[in-house]
């Protein structure tokens, strides 16, 4: 009984630090989450799903195509006018997103 109790109390101390880990939703999400969806699992198609994907991947990307370097004139678009700390909370919101299983398809 001891052990379970002690357990729960080192579970209860210990969600905040999860929860503090957590990133904060990102102000301008919104025109990612149009095409991403707002948990990183693609609304469109042929739009990639970012949830869950490497933060390193998703900074140097999203600088890649704010910049010019990768030529996919909507993502200039969308995110052209970003700066490099709003670049950077749209990556730590994605990597931080657990990816979903797609939906099943009904016949």
């Amino acid at each position: 009984m001891r052990f379970v109790l002690f357990a729960a109390l080192g579970l209860t101390c210990a969600l905040p630090a999860f929860a503090a880990d957590l990133p904060t939703k990102p102000v301008r999400l919104g025109l990612c989450a149009a095409c991403h969806g707002e948990n990183g699992m693609a609304q469109m198609p042929g739009a990639p799903n970012l949830a869950g994907q490497r933060l390193d991947y998703l900074r140097k990307a999203l600088r890649e195509y704010r910049d010019g370097m990768r030529n996919v004139p909507l993502m200039r678009t969308a995110i052209g006018p970003l700066n490099d700390a709003e670049l950077d909370q749209l990556a730590r919101w994605y990597s931080a997103q657990t990816p979903q299983p797609p939906a099943a398809a009904h016949p």
